[in-house]
């Protein structure tokens, strides 16, 4: 595979040459989880515990350039990012280990590992099933968990339906954050705050409820925050689908 890099949490040192077998046979074992769509999940047994293992597709030659000189991998961000999480106290899977494989001028694969976390469900749920139970509760409190991160001056660039796993405990919710890779830590202003709602839903109703929880949390006006939230909804929906007819038409045009 090239020039390896590696780095390891302190508290799996003893498990290096189990990961790094893990590593080198990803391809053959392990069972896949997910979305494999775009990088390649797999879970393995590690002792008594199951851990995740992400492999990020080789980027395109530019990034390759870039990822081998000049700015930290995918794997290595999302690494560090879960353990600043951690440090913060908000949840995310236990961050393993994140590998890495080189030439001289280019970066090649990437692997990042974590700890499975057995959840009852993702936000996407609530936004296909307004019949599950405690709906608004859950959102209610996830909206909550999203104030906590903004106060925290965490902002998540990826907060997208999938990103967010959710386990119940009777009336309990507790949140854990995914797909790290694109984290600020900084103030955010309150146009970023609401801003980073945009993402998570087309549905107008949930966007009343999530606006009403945040005023609540804020002490801002609720009309002043719906009104943005929406907006902030449809430009975010406009722009992504504008993209995808983009993209029809270049594979149109390349036919």
């Amino acid at each position: 595979m090239g020039n390896k890099k590696k780095q390891i949490h302190k508290s799996f040192k003893q498990s290096s040459n189990l990961l790094d077998g893990f590593i080198e046979n990803f391809e053959t074992l392990g069972v896949p989880f997910g979305n494999q769509d775009r990088n390649s999940l797999k879970l393995f047994k590690l002792n008594k515990r199951t851990i995740n293992i992400k492999s990020f597709r080789v980027p395109n030659i530019f990034n390759q350039i870039a990822y081998r000189f000049f700015r930290k991998s995918k794997a290595q961000r999302s690494f560090e990012y879960a353990n600043k999480l951690i440090e913060l106290a908000v949840g995310t899977p236990k961050p393993i280990a994140y590998y890495e494989f080189t030439t001289s001028f280019l970066f090649k694969k990437s692997y990042y590992i974590s700890e499975q976390i057995n959840d009852d469900l993702t936000y996407r749920e609530l936004t296909t099933n307004f019949n599950y139970p405690n709906h608004e509760a859950i959102l209610r409190a996830f909206t909550r968990f999203t104030f906590q991160l903004h106060e925290k001056g965490i902002h998540f660039l990826d907060h997208s339906p999938g990103n967010t796993l959710i386990k119940t405990d009777e009336g309990n919710y507790t949140f854990y954050l995914v797909d790290l890779n694109r984290m600020e830590f900084k103030t955010l202003d309150f146009e970023t705050r609401i801003k980073n709602f945009s993402r998570l839903t087309i549905h107008k109703s949930m966007i009343e409820v999530m606006s009403d929880e945040y005023a609540k949390c804020t002490g801002e006006d609720y009309d002043k925050i719906f009104n943005l939230m929406w907006h902030d909804t449809e430009a975010f929906q406009e722009k992504y689908h504008r993209k995808r007819r983009l993209k029809k038409k270049l594979k149109f045009w390349k036919k």
